[in-house]
Order: C-alpha cells, then sequence, then structure tokens
C-alpha cells in the first residue's frame, strides 16, 4: 500500500509551505507527492520560486512527484497555465478538471479526487486516455471503490483517506465574501485561516470549513480502521491531505498501521495527539453521512 501526500490546500505562507515539503522531503515515509496550486490560481506565485527546489528536494529524497492541475478553470490566464502544466513531460500531471485530460491525453497522468469517477465504465474510459493512477472523489462507500478498482486492474486506485475532505469549489471566494472584499481584491485574507475557517451551525455546532473558493467537511476524514478492508478492495494507495498538524508523524503511524507494527486503535489514539480538537470520521466510506464514525469492517 502506497501513501500519497496530497496538495496542500490552504494558503500557507510561502517560507512554511517551502520547509513543510522539505521535512516531508527528509521525513516522512511517503512515496508520492503531489504538489502545485489548486484551489486558487491567484495564490501560485506565492510559491513559483519554491517549486524547483522543492520538487528538487523531493525527487532526491526518492519520492515520486506529481504535478497538480487546478480544481476549476474559469479564467484565460488559468487555460494558459493548464495548457503549460499539461505539456510537461519531466513529471507525471494529476488533472483535477476534465479540460485538463484534453491536453494529457494519450500518455501517462493521474486522476484527481475532484474529477468524478463514480463508476467503472468512466475510470476505463480514463484509463484507455492514459490514466495510471485515479484518485477517487472521496464520498464514495467501499463496495463502490471495490467495483472500480477491480475494473481497471492495471491501474493505481487511490482512495483519500485522512484530511478535511473537499466537498465543493466555486467560482465564488467565501473567504473574501466574509470579509466584505471582492474575489479581485481579496488581500489574499484565506491566509489568516490555515487550516480553514470553521463555519458553525445556529446552535454554534461545527459544520463546515472555507478555504477560499473551496467548502471542505468540519470533521476530519481518518480511514486508519479500514486500512486493511481497503487493500482487500483493490486499493493502491491513501491520500494523506496536509493539515495544519504534524503531517510527517501523520504519515509515520499511517504506515505502521498499514504494515501491520501498530494496531488501528493505537493508530487513532495517536492521530488524535497529533492533531486534537478536530472530530474523526469515515462515514462516506461506510455509506453513511460523511461526518459520522463508523465501525471498521471485517
Amino acid at each position: 500500500m502506497q501513501l500519497t501526500l496530497g496538495p496542500v490546500l490552504f494558503n500557507w505562507q510561502s517560507d512554511v509551505w517551502r520547509d513543510f515539503y522539505f521535512q516531508i522531503a527528509d521525513e516522512a515515509p511517503i512515496d508520492v507527492v503531489v504538489v502545485g496550486e489548486i484551489v486558487c490560481s491567484k495564490r501560485s506565485p506565492f510559491f513559483a520560486e519554491h517549486m524547483p527546489t522543492v520538487i528538487e528536494r523531493l525527487v532526491a529524497s526518492g519520492k515520486q512527484v506529481v504535478l497538480g492541475s487546478l480544481i476549476l478553470i474559469s479564467l484565460p490566464r488559468e487555460r494558459r497555465q493548464m495548457a503549460e502544466l499539461t505539456g510537461t513531460e519531466d513529471f507525471l500531471v494529476e488533472a483535477n478538471d476534465l479540460t485538463c485530460v484534453r491536453g494529457l491525453r494519450g500518455r501517462p497522468h493521474a486522476i484527481g479526487p475532484f474529477v468524478n469517477v463514480y463508476n467503472e465504465a468512466t475510470a476505463a474510459y480514463l484509463a484507455d486516455l492514459g490514466a495510471t493512477r485515479i484518485c477517487l472523489p472521496p464520498e464514495l462507500p467501499l463496495r463502490s471503490i471495490a467495483t472500480i478498482a477491480a475494473s481497471v486492474p492495471e491501474v493505481t486506485t487511490e482512495v483519500f483517506a485522512f484530511g478535511k475532505v473537499p466537498l465543493a469549489i466555486s467560482a465564488r471566494c467565501y473567504h473574501a465574501r466574509i470579509h466584505k472584499l471582492t474575489k479581485d481584491n481579496c488581500r489574499f485574507v484565506c491566509e489568516q485561516d490555515p487550516d480553514g475557517l470553521a463555519v458553525k451551525t445556529l446552535e454554534g455546532d461545527g459544520f463546515l470549513s472555507v478555504n477560499g473558493v473551496q467548502t471542505l467537511s468540519h470533521s476530519c476524514a481518518s480511514y486508519l480502521d479500514d486500512a486493511d478492508a481497503l487493500a482487500r478492495a483493490g486499493v493502491g494507495a491513501l491520500r494523506l491531505s496536509p493539515q495544519k498538524c504534524d503531517m510527517v508523524q501523520v504519515a509515520h503511524v499511517f504506515r505502521n498501521v498499514v504494515e501491520g507494527r501498530l494496531g488501528a486503535g493505537d493508530g487513532n489514539r495517536a492521530l488524535s495527539e497529533i492533531y486534537p480538537g478536530v472530530p474523526f470520521a469515515n462515514g462516506f466510506l461506510h455509506g453513511l453521512p460523511g461526518a459520522e464514525l463508523a465501525e471498521p469492517v471485517t
């Protein structure tokens, strides 16, 4: 079972972003790392100068680097950026929007969890176009995951296994609106919430998290309990989505559980200490509301 580190979804300070990947390169038992700004193209210039160094460090540590595309492409400059990205041949590119697949067609590429791969026919179609890795949407139940994985055995099927779950993307920036700003003059206020801005119900209960134009879950997905069931279902990789916590230790916990050196119960207790105060959930995998925490599949 491979471990994949997904792209940073939040607007972190550029030096924090750089140092995070340096630490992942040097210390984390991760096989594949997806890098690149995929949520808001306005953030990209802040990280651009660090990208070559980060990629070089990750490659030198033996990790496979995958370049992520934008989730939503709506502007001419974004189309130009994605055309340039899909023309890259030095690294595998992960398409998070189907418009990017056109530029990748006929050569190996990856499909991100933001593309709606909900059945085996879609997975087979994308595999025929050249997809070698498919990270399935996080809302799929285990039964569907197993069916899709069995239909494309030549593809590495990946599942979103840790992190606040991405639920929706919009052309409207929620962070800007909350601060009474326009999207074009947002002042990058999303950097004030490096782990997302909590959205609560009228009763004060945690409901969602906001990340600029993106909506995430309030709870943090954790599929430690279900790692064995996912392996039996044909899943070849678990994706860990960066949160504002010690992701190196998160990776070690997942690696130890997957390889049988640590029980899932002990692993869950370790995660609660690494990422305190955040509820964990696995409801989607069990066909339940995503925020629920179900018993593991036996």
